[in-house]
């Protein structure tokens, strides 16, 4: 009688026969969903084929299910103030929507935030008083963004998660085993108005939803709450990888929110490897870890196992500077999972390199204001990674933009360097073009602009598949020269290559734009493995310098509008100054991205970097 239930609404979806209308289809769709969720353990029944005719169904009728979400949006928040002041006046439909209600970014919305952070309860932003704030990273700006968080983007959430699995699980099949996560929360802050303010993930984790959903696609954490939750990141760290272990033949999964978090993890295990053999041997918990809730839970997990202890040190002596590290000590690890797209892409080689013949595969598309897209093409290699909309988690419009040539053009944040045409709908974007990303969602966001370029791959279906290409912001501009994030990265790929020959690697790196000089000049900041030659070190510079091909770059450079590219090797362990700061700030290691463009406001991190550093090299390209 329930694979009956279950099955009900797919062959409704396929078939149409019950929709009076789109906001019905989306409505009852939602409602049952959350039904599901809600029942008895026992009564529960996940299945991976109903969540592939789920995603097909949504995808197909993409169009109608965008008008649809964006009259549901606007019902549930016709109160809010915000909607009222701007002259909406309850309308729903998309042309009045886009009339009355202007482009949008974060500062625009800060006064408001402000008000409920404050504890005003009124309708400001959504038509229900927030009870949640979500704080980005703050890697971008230097320092973090609040915003509203609601149940609605916990359940876009998990339906992101239970989408991508379904997929991921067709090609890499894993059965009832455990994953190897990295995850950790942050710190709360309690706003003047009693509100608690913690980063989305966290928010995430610490709901019920985020349980069933890991246990539905059987990625339940081989570590207790205690560890994940834990006031020290670097106590938490050493028991995921103790818990980890422990589990070794049952993990099935590595993974973590971004790539960065997997590598560091694995940097961390090369210098604490023996001391986790020997707790695993004696079957008593390190001294090093100190925080009681911590320390309890997972003694409970330890017995003495001189045998597993024995095999783990073997192993590790056998590797070959540490490749193939992940499928020696997880044998029936099937994938390494998370973020790898954009600023996480310079961690790929070193993920590779622990990894070994293991796949990697890259995580879904969404910001800390929420999720864009599912990766439904899991073979793909993470740089070739496409995103598919989810027509029913929120309203998105594109902002075609063209890359002017020979033009001198504004410098501001929003409009560097590109014109900008009337947004498109969802599914009116055309293959190879690229677009700003704008959200309106269920979490009083409207018309937000994201700030991300991406590049329409292709269509699944009617919802574009999505490349990520970068953040917006994140450009190395002086005169008439554009390098974006990743020209960055490929700069310092191609400098990197001189390493090789030394052994040595760059184990992370950032930039600088120092006008404080005429003419100015880009400054990149590299983190060594190991001491380099000033010879190495000097040709490097000159191969960083010659490889931002961008035409305006290069043209500057010959007349010496701007100056020779400096850089600046700092002392190992500047990052890891760096990642600490940031948790200070309320930061999770989950969500930590090491900003790759430190501008003059991001003056902390600027003053870590120069304060470390040990070496300056100025390029001799271009003759100056």
């Amino acid at each position: 009688m329930l694979c009956s239930l279950l099955k009900w609404p797919y062959f409704l979806l396929s078939t149409r026969a019950f929709l009076v209308s789109s906001s019905d289809f989306v409505g009852f769709l939602r409602n049952f969903c959350e039904a599901l969720v809600v029942l008895p353990e026992k009564m529960r029944v996940f299945s991976l084929e109903n969540v592939i005719d789920e995603f097909e169904a949504l995808t197909k009728d993409a169009g109608r299910l965008q008008r649809a979400t964006l009259r549901k949006i606007l019902e549930q928040n016709a109160e809010a103030e915000y909607l009222q002041n701007l002259g909406l006046g309850g309308r729903t439909d998309p042309e009045s929507f886009k009339v009355c209600i202007p482009l949008v970014t974060h500062s625009d919305l800060e006064p408001y935030i402000q008000r409920i952070l404050d504890g005003d309860t009124s309708p400001i932003l959504t038509g229900k008083p927030i009870t949640s704030i979500s704080l980005s990273s703050g890697t971008t700006q230097g320092k973090p963004k609040y915003l509203a968080f609601n149940d609605e983007l916990v359940h876009s959430t998990m339906q992101i998660y239970r989408t991508s699995f379904a997929f991921r699980n067709k090609e890499y099949p894993v059965g009832n085993g455990k994953a190897l996560q990295f995850i950790y929360s942050s710190k709360q802050v309690k706003t003047k108005g009693g509100l608690i303010a913690t980063t989305a993930t966290t928010n995430v984790y610490r709901s019920e939803q985020f349980k069933r959903t890991m246990k539905d696609i059987q990625s339940q954490c081989c570590s207790p709450d205690e560890v994940i939750f834990g006031p020290d990141f670097q106590q938490s760290l050493y028991c995921h990888l103790l818990c980890g272990l422990i589990y070794s033949d049952d993990v099935q999964i590595i993974s973590s929110t971004f790539a960065h978090s997997i590598v560091h993890a694995f940097r961390t295990f090369e210098q604490v490897w023996e001391e986790l053999c020997t707790d695993i041997r004696e079957g008593v918990l390190s001294s090093r870890i100190t925080v009681p809730s911590i320390r309890a839970a997972v003694s409970k997990l330890l017995s003495p196992n001189p045998a597993l202890a024995d095999s783990i040190h073997s192993k590790c002596l056998r590797l070959s500077n540490w490749y193939g590290v992940i499928p020696e000590l997880w044998p029936n690890a099937k994938y390494v999972y998370g973020i790898m797209t954009g600023s996480m892409e310079p961690y790929l080689k070193k993920l590779r390199h622990y990894a070994g013949s293991l796949p990697l595969m890259s995580a879904d598309y969404g910001s800390s204001e929420g999720w864009i897209g599912a990766n439904v093409n899991p073979s793909l290699p993470p740089e070739s990674a496409t995103f598919a909309v989810l027509p029913n988690i929120g309203y998105f419009e594109f902002i075609p933009l063209q890359n002017p040539e020979g033009q001198e053009l504004e410098h501001s944040v929003s409009t560097i360097h590109y014109i900008e045409a009337e947004p498109v709908g969802l599914t009116e974007v055309e293959v190879g073009k690229e677009y700003e990303i704008v959200v309106t969602n269920f979490a009083g966001l409207y018309r937000y602009r994201l700030g991300d370029i991406v590049r329409i791959a292709g269509f699944h279906n009617a919802t574009p598949e999505l490349q990520f290409v970068c953040r917006r912001s994140l450009v190395l501009s002086i005169n008439i020269d554009k390098n974006t994030e990743k020209d960055l990265q490929l700069a310092v790929e191609a400098a990197a290559k001189l390493l090789t020959e030394e052994k040595l690697e760059v184990v992370d790196f950032t930039s600088h734009v120092d006008t404080s000089t005429e003419p100015g000049h880009y400054v990149i900041f590299w983190e060594l493995c190991s001491d380099a030659t000033d010879e190495v070190l000097r040709s490097c510079c000159s191969c960083l310098d010659l490889s931002f091909l961008d035409a305006g770059y290069v043209g500057s450079r010959k007349v010496g509008v701007i100056g020779p590219l400096e850089l600046r090797v700092v002392r190992k362990g500047t990052f890891q100054k760096i990642l600490d700061h940031y948790l200070g700030l309320g930061a999770a290691v989950s969500q930590f991205k090491t900003p790759r463009c430190v501008g003059v406001s991001n003056s902390m991190v600027l003053q870590i970097l120069c304060r470390n550093v040990t070496g300056y090299y100025f390029s001799t390209a271009y003759g100056t």
